[in-house]
């Protein structure tokens, strides 16, 4: 990459100062692809002209960093994540990344936010996340574990630079791919493209560069971290749903079925009738909460997976 196009995408990153992370991410690494792809075009059709000039000549068509970081900011503006909650605008200037508060306060009464909750998209989202956390945590975890420990022993093979070199890529497309289920389940804003490589850069250059990147081995260990999150997150919300759905049919259970709540030492043991309602009714408020903490939750590990998943 040019000096003049490095310049170029450091004016874009300072034009776009104050926008989401990832969208910044998402437009220098467009700018640089079609930058280094339209100068190296113009440079090979025409040999006498520089860099200087051709990237002239390319910026005319793709627009002035001050032209392009005005569309990408239109562009946000109309296409946000589809369970994106607005912000306030003074939050939006101090903290572009913060997609919990709304817009405009929430002025319903307390009950009526409570239980209107199972009727967020965000949390019914938040929640089936959560619970496939871990899956795709397992997932993630065995392919880490195993990328880096046969990348360890192939070195001393012809084989191991290159198993190495794919094991980053793949982590770098896991990072992308959990990126956009982030934001199609918890509506973070995440980075839609991937990072940007010149094709004249070869692959031991890319390696290195791969190797020094912090952005790579913030993905592994996400991806390692993600199992861990993803027991504790699956642990919870099973265990909160499971309680909240007994205590709403337990009277169908131990009335209708003769389910004890516990059986030990050949002892059943049953809510007392004066107490049962108020088992469902605890039932019913907890299944409620449960839908509350998940959003919450969801929003918190959405947090964590931009600070590790997006470069900029």
């Amino acid at each position: 990459m040019t000096k003049s196009i490095e310049k170029y995408l450091s004016q874009l990153k300072k034009e776009l100062s104050g926008c989401d992370a990832a969208t910044v991410q998402d437009a220098l690494s467009d700018a640089e692809e079609y930058l280094t792809t339209a100068v190296s075009s113009v440079t090979e059709g025409d040999p006498g002209a520089s860099d200087d000039d051709a990237l002239t000549s390319v910026v005319e068509k793709y627009g002035r960093p001050e032209e392009v970081a005005a569309a990408y900011r239109d562009i946000e503006s109309r296409t946000p994540p589809a369970f994106a909650r607005p912000v306030y605008p003074e939050q939006e200037a101090a903290d572009p990344d913060d997609t919990v508060e709304p817009a405009v306060p929430d002025t319903r009464p307390f009950y009526v936010r409570f239980f209107g909750i199972i009727a967020d998209p965000r949390a019914w989202g938040a929640l089936l996340y959560l619970l496939f956390s871990l899956c795709t945590g397992i997932i993630y975890f065995t392919w880490a574990v195993t990328g880096i420990s046969l990348s360890a022993g192939f070195l001393v093979l012809i084989i191991g630079l290159p198993f190495a070199a794919l094991f980053l890529f793949s982590a770098r497309g896991i990072a992308l791919a959990e990126g956009r289920i982030i934001e199609a389940l918890l509506g973070i804003r995440m980075p839609r493209r991937p990072l940007f490589y010149s094709k004249s850069m070869g692959w031991w250059p890319r390696l290195k560069f791969m190797l020094t990147d912090r952005h790579t081995w913030l993905s592994v260990v996400y991806m390692i971290l993600h199992l861990p999150l993803g027991i504790i997150y699956f642990t919870v919300f099973v265990t909160l749903i499971a309680l909240s759905l007994y205590g709403i049919a337990s009277p169908v259970l131990e009335l209708g079925f003769d389910i004890p709540l516990v059986m030990a030492y050949n002892e059943s043991y049953y809510f007392t009738g004066w107490f049962m309602p108020f088992v469902v009714i605890g039932g019913i408020l907890l299944l409620f909460a449960t839908m509350h903490l998940a959003r919450y939750a969801g929003q918190l590990h959405g947090r964590l997976a931009k600070a590790m998943l997006v470069r900029i």
